[in-house]
């Protein structure tokens, strides 16, 4: 198993390539002899629908039985049915077999240890502990089957008829045959309004698309649901349930900064002076809303388990990134469960006169690319370099997560990504002139750290 696939929240590689079986319940009984250390042996664990998953969590189960933990298997589910069972199990570990959004050959582990998530330097301890390879004897754990769909759904349908009541909306659903599916085909018998789903069915094929909600192309087959039926919007979900983007009936997609502004209203409105917490890929636009409403934005660094921490350490009721994963603490647990975003989503627009899609046409304008890369072996040494760089110029940026240069017209990022080997870069301004400002600075300091990069080629081809 290769310290590469380690990574900042998570485990993720190519399967058979970067791990095989026998890694995989070697791993197990490293986590397990890890919570054991911490004085527990409660474990619960949960898989995406994938191929690879059922073989993957069998060895890990191993792992973790011969670690003397005691297992409760949730099967196959979406990541927030693990975290919503974790939590009212108040278990010592849980451990998540998912590829999320990556390609069918991926997988990998989502993990957390004490109700917190287990990542960062915590991950790369638990790759030198699986070095070791030395356990302690312990006499072997147990494991039950339960399923804890029906409780899940229950909170999730109670929450909507205690805050929202009754719907008369049309909603378009698809999971993208990802591990949410059979969630969403049972809670939309239940939800009020009328409900149309489309790859509810979980197959790690993948047979329609690719389970990434962020990615335009993955989303035409929801707009065209959408058009058809004449709905509201349409809701889609990524390959393990825990991130959210939507689409209106002209077709435009809405980030997850864009839904955090819907949400930080709501949440506002009943936490005012409360803090709201964005990733720094998140629109200046959404920092200035939570502002008007009197909340107190907060610039975070990118990446779920990094947010749920900031989360309690500043005591906010909500968090999210632009890529969709958002996660409440206000009538919910703190985790990214982009089910209960979707609900939370339907009973906003329920209760108000005004569409989704008026909402959108409201919303202040702006000039942005989608988020850019390009490949680098030493992203974090080139960002190093890219900032001494504008400290010598003189300039002031935000260093949070990489690099963030605001001015009153707008601002640009470039950032080491946790997930690839690559710098990851935005740009977003209000008008075009300002927007198109921004590229020739940038690719001029991307050249002196040995980049030769069309950024206007980047962002929209041609």
């Amino acid at each position: 198993m290769k310290r590469k696939i380690f990574r900042e929240y998570d485990i993720r590689g190519v399967v058979g390539e970067d791990f095989t079986l026998s890694d995989v319940t070697r791993l197990g009984q490293t986590f397990a002899s890890l919570v054991k250390e911490k004085g527990g042996c409660r474990i619960v664990l949960g898989r995406d629908g994938r191929l690879s998953s059922p073989a993957i969590a069998a060895s890990f189960q191993e792992g973790l039985l011969s670690g003397g933990a005691q297992v409760t298997d949730l099967g196959v589910v979406p990541t927030p049915l693990l975290y919503f069972a974790e939590h009212h199990l108040k278990s010592d570990g849980a451990v998540m077999i998912t590829g999320s959004h990556n390609p069918p050959s991926y997988n990998g582990f989502k993990m957390m240890l004490g109700g917190n998530p287990f990542c960062g330097k915590e991950l790369q301890s638990l790759y030198d502990l699986y070095l070791l390879n030395s356990f302690k004897k312990e006499e072997r754990g147990s494991f039950k089957i339960c399923d804890w769909s029906q409780p899940y759904i229950d909170f999730l349908i109670r929450d909507f008829a205690d805050n929202y009541g009754s719907s008369s909306l049309k909603i378009a659903w698809d999971s993208g045959n990802g591990a949410a599916g059979n969630i969403i085909s049972k809670l939309v018998q239940v939800l009020p309004g009328t409900h149309y789903l489309i790859n509810e069915e979980v197959d790690g094929h993948f047979p329609s698309h690719h389970p990434d909600p962020a990615d335009p192309k993955n989303m035409k087959q929801l707009f065209d649901l959408v058009q058809r039926e004449g709905c509201d919007f349409g809701i889609g979900f990524d390959g393990d349930g825990d991130r959210i983007c939507a689409i209106d009936p002209k077709g435009r997609l809405v980030w997850g900064d864009q839904l955090l502004s819907i949400f930080a209203e709501e949440v506002l409105a009943t936490h005012p002076g409360a803090p709201i917490l964005a990733d720094v890929k998140s629109s200046q636009h959404l920092f200035k809303c939570i502002e008007h409403l009197g909340g107190k934005p907060f610039l975070c660094k990118t990446g779920h388990s990094l947010l749920k921490m900031k989360m309690k350490e500043l005591e906010s009721p909500l968090a999210g990134e632009m890529s969709g994963h958002i996660m409440f603490a206000d009538r919910a647990f703190g985790f990214d469960d982009a089910l209960y975003a979707a609900i939370r989503l339907i009973g906003i627009f329920s209760t108000r006169t005004s569409s989704f899609e008026n909402w959108l046409d409201n919303q202040p304008q702006s000039f942005k690319t989608k988020e850019l890369q390009i490949s680098s072996d030493n992203k974090f040494t080139h960002v190093e370099m890219l900032k001494d760089i504008l400290r010598n110029e003189g300039k002031e940026f935000s260093d949070v997560d990489g690099i963030r240069m605001e001015d009153r017209s707008g601002w640009w990022l470039i950032r080491a990504s946790n997930t690839q080997d690559s710098l990851v870069m935005r740009v977003e301004a209000d008008n075009k002139e300002d927007f198109e400002s921004f590229f020739l600075p940038i690719e001029n300091y991307l050249a002196q750290i040995g980049f030769q990069v069309n950024l206007h080629q980047l962002a929209f081809g041609g």
